[in-house]
């Protein structure tokens, strides 16, 4: 099936959503020159990250881009530029070059917004520099669904479809996108409000999926299906650690949040567990948490990794958070900027070692200042 896509250059534009007029730029922010290094083996035993930086808080460098509207996705090209998604609006954006100039690639026209529901992840082909494709998560009339095209001519190709059919409702629709160092892609789904479905291993709705690049249940998944995690409510952060291990940021219902080192066929309990067994759950096959927080100061979705820490970007909370990571799995969560730049939705590593977190103050939940939606880097 071939989606429909509209392509065109952003200049500037006026927004409604929250009634906040926007226009879009791109600023350059000043140069790291203590960028962190170095990182934890997979057989760590200590305490905290190795590193050979002194412990430090996270600190804003700048801005990278404003007046955006509701961003969601955020992956970088390897030639250092990034590619951003709008959820409500279904645009695909450039921040190019040192000035982060932005500009529209297209808009793909099947995205059907919703509460939570919209053009979500996206992800750079391992391939990219022979291939040149695009991955996205989007939700459309039908379904939530992954589809890919070709980056040509300053605009996006002909749409793809690579996995369809995945459940989709008003909230809770997964949409985080991530290769990994298998060059197979992790897909993040929600169980859209039908908590049975996360505990269903013939539905998509509830689990992380891993397929091929061309949309095939990868092989050595756990069922023969693209499932490779289940019991999920709804995640939307994904990263991997230098180790290769895969960690997932989960919505709670009404009392945890949680982080959670995914294993292969693994099922992480919703909705019979809602963070750390207790009583008569602990004899129950599920896979615990490593960290949870409480629903007020997290309500997390993007995930990254860098410099032996994993980094969570929360809405509800209004934070970052940093955890770090050994050999034995994460320590104790530490919070940032509470509250300075609202919701945040997005964490990625900069090719620079940076990182660029977006805000999520238009989406109708939060309280948006003339500035947003914004990305901003921060030295980690």
């Amino acid at each position: 099936m071939v989606g429909l896509l509209t392509t065109g250059v952003l200049v500037g534009c006026s927004q409604g959503g929250n009634e906040v007029d926007v226009s879009v730029t791109g600023t350059p922010v000043p140069s790291v020159s203590d960028s962190p290094t170095g990182s934890p083996s997979a057989t760590d035993d200590s305490s905290g990250p190795k590193s050979d930086r002194p412990d430090r808080p996270p600190r804003v460098l700048g801005t990278i881009a404003s007046g955006l509207e509701v961003p969601w996705g955020l992956a970088f090209l390897p030639s250092g530029d990034a590619v951003v998604t709008e959820r409500i609006s279904g645009r695909v954006l450039l921040l190019s070059g040192p000035k982060h100039r932005v500009s529209e690639l297209g808009t793909i026209a099947i995205t059907e917004p919703n509460v939570e529901a919209g053009l979500l992840g996206v992800a750079v082909s391992p391939d990219f520099d022979s291939d040149r494709l695009l991955y996205f998560y989007v939700s459309t009339a039908e379904d939530n669904r992954v589809v890919r095209a070709e980056l040509r001519g300053g605009g996006l190709g002909e749409l793809q479809d690579v996995l369809t059919g995945i459940p989709n409702g008003f909230i809770h629709d997964g949409g985080r996108l991530l290769f990994g160092p298998d060059g197979l892609l992790y897909v993040s789904t929600g169980e859209i409000g039908e908590p049975s479905l996360a505990q269903d291993r013939d539905s998509l709705a509830g689990k992380i999926l891993r397929i091929t690049p061309d949309g095939d249940p990868a092989p050595g998944n756990p069922f023969d299906s693209p499932v490779w995690s289940w019991g999920h409510r709804n995640v939307q952060g994904l990263a991997f650690d230098d180790a290769g291990r895969l960690w997932a940021s989960e919505f709670g219902d009404s009392s945890f949040d949680e982080l959670n080192l995914i294993e292969k066929g693994a099922n992480y309990g919703w909705p019979e567990v809602e963070g750390m067994p207790q009583g008569s759950q602990t004899d129950l096959d599920f896979t615990d948490p490593q960290a949870t927080w409480d629903v007020a100061e997290a309500s997390p979705s993007g995930l990254a990794f860098a410099d032996g820490y994993l980094y969570l970007a929360a809405l509800r909370g209004e934070r970052l958070w940093r955890v770090p990571v050994t050999g034995r799995g994460a320590g104790k969560p530490e919070p940032f900027l509470a509250g300075e730049y609202g919701r945040m939705r997005t964490v990625a590593v900069a090719p620079d070692g940076t990182l660029w977190v977006t805000t999520s103050n238009r989406d109708g939940r939060g309280e948006p200042t003339k500035d947003d939606d914004r990305i901003i880097s921060v030295r980690p």
